[in-house]
């Protein structure tokens, strides 16, 4: 394949070479190789500013971020043999760490499949494409998958805000085989059902895999809220790990309606009581009807999706989990969490903290969590690491 080539400024390759893989507009010599001279989804090699070769890129010449490293070597483009070898190697890892088929088989930078994501759900695969050169490539994805993993039905679930700034138009559309409306998985030794058609994202969030593990030694014997609960994939584990009670929370029916259904796979229906409603409202009204608990767990959507939303978000969190301290007994735990990439773990506790103090609360850290490995960290790239998770024992002052 003959590529045209991007040339950077003097100097700018030093991140690269570091081992960043994202080049931004302002790092182009545009008199050299203007990006007007590209579409979104091209590919070039990618030059050093005096011409020795650094690899290969996707472009999306419109945005901040104008391209990505695809490979170092220059015999790989991106194409389904690069596709299915990528594949191969993120398989290997969550082979390592998983017993059942049910995690993120590949997670974008981190697995050098920039604009790649692909959660597996035993013999189903939901994709989602959010570049314009894995959409360019989109059947070469499907292909490598089949090749790679032979599943039953293979979902694009190409309905995300990162397809906007690619120009890309948003759709859900089965692409290979046949997938149900709800597909079954099992995480850490429960089973569920993850709405992929119609729900949040792929469906399920496998990254608190190991957070939600945690929950154990925490809940056995004891009453449970779960804010922001979608499917339950906090409560109706703590359910199963031994909770006397769980309440969950969510404004969505269908995610409520998913609570109901992976509690009665598990046998802990009987546990289980749902509120559906804004979720502030509804902390609210526990408060005023004098509830308690004596676990309270708050994993809201991303507060802060853009830098811009800094302060506001911030506000939201802090908000949050003081309403959610107000809930807890005497001696009670606030597993808080966060999924904003731009809210860093410092930041999280020094919010706990604050609404610790504000409430005259003792606040005692008692673990941190991250994101599970099958959604690795790419250490030259902070925005692959974005979940949060901290559990606190809350007591009088």
């Amino acid at each position: 394949m003959s590529l045209p080539s991007l040339r950077l400024k003097a100097n700018a390759e030093r991140r690269l070479r570091a081992g960043h893989l994202w080049v931004y507009s302002n790092e182009v010599d545009v008199l050299a190789t203007p990006l007007t001279a590209f579409q979104a989804g091209d590919q070039a090699i990618l030059e050093a500013a005096g011409g020795k070769a650094l690899g290969i890129v996707a472009l999306s010449p419109n945005n901040l971020i104008c391209a990505r490293l695809i490979s170092r070597d220059l015999k790989h483009a991106l194409d389904k043999s690069l596709l299915v070898h990528r594949l191969n190697v993120a398989l290997s890892l969550r082979e390592r760490l998983f017993d059942a088929p049910c995690y993120r088989l590949a997670y974008g930078d981190s697995d050098l499949l920039p604009g790649l994501v692909v959660d597996r759900f035993g013999d189903h695969l939901v994709v989602q494409l959010a570049s314009a050169a894995m959409e360019r490539h989109k059947d070469a994805v499907i292909e490598a998958l089949v090749q790679v993993l032979k599943p039953r039905g293979i979902l694009l679930k190409n309905d995300s805000s990162a397809r906007d700034a690619e120009g890309l138009e948003r759709y859900v559309e089965t692409a290979f085989g046949v997938v149900p409306e709800w597909v079954a998985l099992e995480e850490n030794g429960v089973k569920f059902e993850a709405p992929v058609q119609g729900g949040q994202k792929t469906g399920w969030f496998y990254d608190h895999r190991l957070n939600r593990a945690r929950l154990a030694p925490y809940v056995k014997g004891k009453r449970v809220l779960d804010l922001f609960s979608y499917v339950g994939g906090w409560g109706v584990q703590a359910a199963a790990f031994g909770a006397s009670e769980v309440m969950c929370v969510d404004g969505s029916a269908l995610a409520l309606d998913g609570v109901e259904r992976n509690a009665a796979l598990n046998g802990v229906a009987e546990k289980m009581a749902c509120v559906e409603g804004d979720v502030f409202e509804a902390m609210k009204e526990l408060k005023a009807a004098e509830e308690r608990f004596d676990v309270v767990i708050a994993d809201p959507p991303a507060f802060i999706k853009r830098k811009k939303d800094l302060k506001n978000g911030e506000a939201a969190y802090r908000r949050l989990n003081e309403a959610a301290m107000r809930l807890l007994n005497k001696d009670g735990i606030l597993v808080s969490a966060s999924c904003s990439m731009h809210l860093p773990e410092d930041d999280l506790q020094n919010i706990l903290l604050s609404s610790a103090r504000h409430l005259d609360r003792h606040i005692q850290l008692l673990e941190r969590g991250g994101q599970g490995p099958d959604h690795p960290v790419h250490p030259a790239i902070a925005e692959t690491r974005y979940i949060k998770s901290l559990t606190c024992r809350i007591l009088p002052s």
